[in-house]
């Protein structure tokens, strides 16, 4: 496929999934609230605006990836809610209005959606066919957003369920690295919650994967094969980065600062890929050691240009 649309492409994850598609010889067209300030050459770039008024604009297109939509990773106040659950649901309803309009639907719809829909535990195993369960904000949010995604008719839809992507351009990762390098770092509460992740690269393969091959249909776990718990991902980290890990930073101060987000730090999932890794998908970074060290590496070498 050449012909490819990503709705939130100005983000961590979208900019290096454009980079990726251009590099691969794809005709990338991004949609967004309007044209960002740093316009990447060769990218055509579209409103949701522009599309309500004239769908055609993207007839011809052969996949649409949709990544938009405000993070998670923000204090949740009211309003942080309200705004997360609404721009969620409305770009999921603009696709699925788009493809209803387009005569010549794309081959497949990928939605970004996320790990919380199977709550959280320190004892169980997540698989695509896991149960949903609806125990917290994350949790309902995300069945919101697959449950608005079923909209979607007439074309193959895929629903990434994402864990925390690694990379250091943007994402959850610098500010998890940042308590090492001041020489602080350390568990969160007990240190046994779980951590699904994947390395940004892995991450733009994996997407790529799933609009390549057909058979790819439904919920599809976007996770490292290796998933580790809190305290051995700070050790990696320290290890790594030549860095201790000695500091615990105990549950109530991960409150006091960060409200009810604190539960995405003080409790997770553990998320294998299983439908990937049953397709044949390989991951260049499977275990967090190797994925540290290439971020690292890349870094050094960054600051070295």
């Amino acid at each position: 496929m050449r012909n490819i649309a990503i709705g939130g492409g100005t983000g961590f994850i979208g900019k290096a999934l454009t980079a990726h598609l251009v590099g691969q010889g794809c005709e990338v067209t991004l949609i967004s609230r309007k044209k960002p300030a740093d316009a990447q050459a060769g990218v055509r770039y579209l409103t949701w605006d522009q599309l309500k008024t004239a769908p055609d604009l993207l007839e011809g297109t052969e996949a649409i990836i949709n990544l938009a939509g405000a993070s998670l990773n923000q204090r949740w106040t009211p309003k942080a809610k309200q705004n997360i659950i609404e721009s969620r649901l409305a770009t999921v309803h603009a696709v699925a209005k788009l493809v209803q309009a387009l005569r010549e639907k794309p081959a497949v719809v990928v939605l970004g959606s996320a790990v919380a829909i199977y709550g959280t535990s320190l004892t169980e195993t997540f698989r695509e066919d896991s149960e949903r369960r609806v125990v917290d904000f994350p949790s309902s949010v995300v069945q919101e957003w697959e449950d608005a995604a079923d909209e979607i008719q007439g074309v193959r839809l895929v629903k990434l369920r994402t864990g925390v992507v690694l990379g250091n351009d943007g994402g959850a990762f610098p500010l998890m690295k940042l308590p090492y390098m001041l020489g602080f770092g350390g568990r969160i509460g007990s240190g046994k919650q779980w951590v699904p992740w994947i390395h940004v690269q892995d991450m733009v393969r994996l997407i790529e994967y799933c609009v390549l091959h057909p058979e790819l249909r439904g919920p599809v776990n976007a996770t490292a094969p290796e998933p580790v718990t809190n305290n051995r991902f700070g050790q990696t980290v320290g290890r790594i980065y030549r860095r201790p890990h000695w500091f615990p930073v105990p549950p109530f101060m991960i409150r006091a600062v960060l409200g009810e987000l604190s539960l995405m730090l003080l409790e997770g999932q553990r998320v294998i890929p299983e439908k990937l890794l049953s397709q044949g998908f390989r991951f260049e970074y499977p275990t967090l050691e190797q994925a540290l060290r290439q971020l690292m590496e890349e870094h050094q070498a960054d600051r070295n240009v």
